[in-house]
């Protein structure tokens, strides 16, 4: 994930949840280029505490065919579960139902008629280290993947998770959700101030 940890700010919707409401599932929905291996670290942790959680893999080609593939998920679980999204992962569980709980992860945020690529906001790092291959489909330069999403991390984990990049398909970031959920459900917004990724600026807007 990108973004230091130790510089965030915690921004709740006026659909904020109970105080102590506590829930049995998470979903955990990963961002362009990414993996559901990015979150084995806390995937592991919720496990270990007896949490159900489930990471979907997008990489499906648009984001109507991510969004569909996370709406299954949270369909088949016993209750509905807290979903993050991180990055573009933001546009994917804005057209979600079925949610108990929103975290937006230094996230996109569509309003209605938006989409990630409309809305900007990425930073002028990210743009210089993105390298267009045929067919449309792109990739994070691996020498500049560090820096851009794991300034933050210990050297090895964060060689390894440049590992686990992966080429992006054209038009997922051209989506506009169906519905933008967060209006009506609880929800979380996590800035991470020093992301080299998306300007914090977008994600306080």
């Amino acid at each position: 994930m990108t973004g230091n940890a130790q510089t965030i700010m915690v921004l709740e919707s006026e659909y904020a949840a109970e105080p102590g409401t506590f829930v049995n599932g998470v979903v955990l929905v990963h961002g362009l280029y990414h993996d559901p291996r990015h979150f084995d670290l806390v995937f592991g942790e919720l496990a270990a505490a007896g949490i159900e959680v489930a990471v979907p893999e997008l990489h499906r080609g648009s984001l109507l065919a991510d969004t569909e593939t996370v709406q299954a998920v949270v369909d088949a679980m016993e209750e509905p579960p807290l979903v993050m999204g991180h990055s573009y992962g933001g546009s994917v569980i804005t057209g979600l139902t079925g949610a108990a709980h929103f975290v937006y992860l230094a996230a996109f945020v569509p309003a209605e008629g938006e989409s990630a690529a409309s809305l900007g906001g990425s930073t002028s790092l990210l743009a210089s280290s993105i390298v267009h291959d045929g067919d449309g489909l792109t990739h994070v330069d691996s020498a500049a993947a560090v820096e851009v999403f794991y300034a933050d991390a210990p050297v090895e984990r964060a060689t390894w998770a440049a590992s686990l990049l992966r080429p992006q398909k054209p038009g997922c970031g051209r989506g506009v959700p169906k519905r933008q959920s967060w209006q009506n459900t609880p929800s979380t917004y996590v800035i991470c101030a020093q992301d080299r990724a998306i300007e914090p600026k977008l994600q306080m807007r």
